[in-house]
């Protein structure tokens, strides 16, 4: 019994073709597994992200409605007609009121969070006032900039209906270098 490579003479002509031909295929396949990985290497290298520059925000909301009026702040035309048709027709009260709700809102249009994305139906169970309570929530995950955070903390307190709103974030320690930059592009320093 033999171990090892066959001894020259049992070699042909046609074993020599094969070698060559699987050495060639396997050298393609290599070349183009290397290249991937080196490409995806290199534009994470060459996209540093500095660990902390972003946070996830959190902030609970009694319903959807809320949390969408927090979010964002284009009003539809409809809206619009209804301000116009009725700013005559409010007494002072009811201006700011309306004021208040139309024209506070919008985490993103007011450049507070690149992105909000709105969970529903979570379940929060908490202490208030001595007593435990149970209550059906939507949570707003707020993608922004560390150094926002205050600003959008203070929106928050501002523009939402509870007595202690809920605002806690936490640093982005890594992420999708494209996706990190675009978080920084959209939400300026």
């Amino acid at each position: 019994m033999r171990f090892g490579l066959p001894a020259t003479e049992g070699l042909q002509a046609g074993g020599h073709l094969r070698a060559f031909f699987v050495i060639a295929l396997l050298s393609v396949l290599m070349l183009t597994l290397l290249r991937t990985v080196g490409l995806r290497a290199f534009s994470m290298a060459s996209e540093t992200y500095t660990s902390g520059t972003h946070s996830a925000a959190f902030v609970t909301c009694p319903n959807e409605q809320v949390a969408k009026d927090l979010a964002r702040a284009k009003l539809s035309q409809v809206e619009l007609n209804w301000l116009h048709i009725h700013q005559g027709c409010l007494n002072r009260a009811g201006k700011d009121n309306v004021k208040r709700k139309y024209q506070s809102r919008g985490i993103v249009e007011k450049k507070l969070a690149a992105c909000v994305n709105i969970v529903p139906k979570i379940t929060s169970v908490y202490e208030w006032q001595g007593k435990i309570q149970e209550d059906s929530e939507v949570l707003l995950m707020i993608k922004t900039r560390s150094s926002k955070v205050a600003s959008l903390a203070e929106y928050v307190r501002s523009n939402h209906p509870y007595e202690v709103a809920e605002v806690i974030s936490l640093p982005i320690e890594q992420g999708n270098p494209p996706y990190l930059k675009w978080l920084g592009d959209a939400v300026p320093e």
